[in-house]
């Protein structure tokens, strides 16, 4: 198939937003766009805005003044529905209500040809609902744009249970044609986005709800170690906690309350006091007006850094494979390495460390990626928690640090230590990491600290909407990249931590919790035992 050719008309239904955001790519695109909504004062107030917009571009010289004045010129207001009746593609974006989308849908298909294909811009509804009682449900197809659809470059191409390859794969080009990253999905709950991303969120309010951290700090620490645009909490405070919980809430029940997507009781408390976010001047953190008049909730503006500490004159570092295996192994040298050379570039002097086979630690001692600072033992972390590896080690003066997009180049790292830890041996680590030019943040000792255990549940979540045939492998860390600006697709960062380390993170994780929301996706457990990865 190709793309709907230039000659057609597009109609967008709705003039909000989404609606005027797609109107305007398709109209840029090349393609004569027919607008409608219930209230023509809408219409033409989108067209008006539309039109500063991209006049806006020409100053910025992003588009030229002809092309500007070519894409306006394409811009129609329908009238009436019925003026749409030509198009030979419609695309919906109107209030989120099953039944108001199939009332929609029905008129249209006594109005257009049968040949015309039907798109939801839906977020969240069935796609397979929608169409269910359409007389032609082959040929309506979900076309999920993200806000602001003019920046934002995914489109999910959802297929219900009745939509035609040949519309998906239509939907598809033509979005495509229109700049777009498109990405095929099947009509499951979330599709890709709202599913994969919902661990993001969820072990942010745990490492809040078990005091690991303030929100600031556990914002700092996933925008500055992980490479995330947003932290958790800045990000929800932009959505509004309102919307982000509804969402959270729906897709919990649509997967018939798997823990996986258990909602917040914290989130809960914030929507039932208002603190919605931006919208309402206040959420974690303060807005407007409020940010004069008031702190921000639960944490100083600050994230917390620790007192800069004395520089080691000395540290060893050990990688071989240990508890987590020999992918792991491959995966923790790389870590290794470059921690240690940009340890050596600080004028820290680094050495191999060769371990003796028992080193008079308890049988099954791990001395997988370890640095080894006055006495401290220092170790990516696994999902234990650092007073449970200072046990399973014999070895009391352990110290865990959190994973990071790129160590090599990372602002801040994050610190956790055993109850057991003297605090001269903690402190010592502290030093090293500053020496590195780390800002350092510690958390409390919660398992799988902040980054890793994010990136691991992303990872699961990606790794089971695979195996459950919603999308390819590729579509997913596509998705995640281009629709809510991750640092690299979970399933990427899957392959570069090492599946091994993933699935021990995970299988840690399950066990410290004895919580069924921490099951290791079978398709993660697959590609560990025949030693694959999600991307050659």
């Amino acid at each position: 198939m190709a793309a709907l050719d230039k000659d057609r008309v597009v109609a967008v239904i709705g003039s909000g937003a989404m609606g005027a955001g797609i109107a305007q790519v398709a109209a840029v695109a090349g393609y004569t766009v027919k607008l409608y909504d219930t209230r023509p004062e809408a219409v033409a107030k989108a067209i008006s805005d539309i039109a500063a917009a991209l006049n806006k571009l020409v100053t910025k010289e992003r588009i030229s003044a002809v092309d500007c004045a070519a894409a306006i010129a394409r811009l129609h207001a329908a009238v009436t529905l019925a003026d749409v009746a030509g198009a030979a593609l419609v695309v919906e974006a109107i209030v989120e209500n099953l039944d108001v989308k199939r009332k929609l849908f029905a008129e249209l298909e006594t109005l257009v040809a049968d040949d015309c294909i039907l798109a939801t811009n839906t977020s969240s509804i069935s796609v397979t609902a929608i169409a269910a009682q359409l007389r032609v449900p082959a040929r309506l197809a979900g076309m999920h744009f993200f806000n602001p659809v003019p920046l934002m470059a995914l489109v999910e191409v959802i297929s219900g249970l009745a939509t035609d390859a040949a519309v998906a794969q239509t939907v598809y080009d033509t979005a495509a044609a229109w700049g777009k990253n498109p990405v095929h999905a099947k009509s499951t709950p979330g599709f890709i986005v709202n599913r994969v991303a919902r661990p993001f969120y969820a072990e942010g309010w745990r490492l809040l709800n078990e005091q690991a951290a303030d929100a600031a700090t556990v914002d700092a620490v996933m925008r500055d170690c992980g490479g995330f645009r947003m932290g958790p909490f800045e990000l929800m405070d932009l959505i509004g906690h309102d919307v982000n919980f509804s969402v959270t809430q729906s897709v919990f029940s649509a997967y018939f309350n798997d823990p996986r997507f258990t909602p917040s009781v914290l989130q809960q408390e914030m929507v039932n006091a208002g603190f919605l976010g931006r919208k309402s001047g206040r959420g974690f953190y303060s807005y407007g007006d409020a940010a004069v008049a008031g702190a921000p909730l639960h944490s100083a503006l600050q994230p917390q850094a620790e007192a800069p500490q004395p520089k080691p004159e000395y540290v060893s570092y050990t990688v071989e494979p240990g508890a987590i295996g020999g992918a792991s192994h491959a995966a923790g040298g790389v870590v290794a390495d470059a921690l240690a050379a940009r340890l050596r570039a600080s004028g820290i002097a680094v050495s191999h460390r060769k371990s003796p086979e028992t080193r008079g630690h308890a049988a099954g001692a791990d001395e997988a990626l370890a640095f080894h600072c006055n006495g401290a033992a220092v170790f990516l972390t696994d999902g234990r928690s650092a007073t449970q590896r200072a046990r399973d080690n014999n070895h009391p003066d352990t110290v865990l640090f959190d994973l990071a997009l790129d160590f090599g180049s990372a602002k801040r790292i994050a610190l956790s230590c055993s109850d057991q830890c003297a605090p001269a041996a903690y402190q010592s680590v502290v030093g090293l990491f500053q020496a590195a030019g780390f800002v350092v943040t510690r958390l409390d000792d919660v398992p799988g600290m902040a980054v890793m255990r994010t990136v691991a549940m992303l990872a699961n979540e990606a790794a089971d909407a695979v195996n459950q045939g919603v999308c390819s492998a590729s579509a997913a860390d596509i998705a995640m990249q281009k629709g809510v600006n991750y640092p690299r697709g979970p399933l990427a960062w899957a392959d570069a931590v090492g599946i091994a380390q993933i699935v021990t993170v995970l299988s840690n994780l399950a066990a410290g919790y004895g919580e069924d929301r921490y099951r290791v996706s079978p398709l993660l457990r697959r590609k560990l035992a025949n030693g694959g990865r999600f991307h050659d």
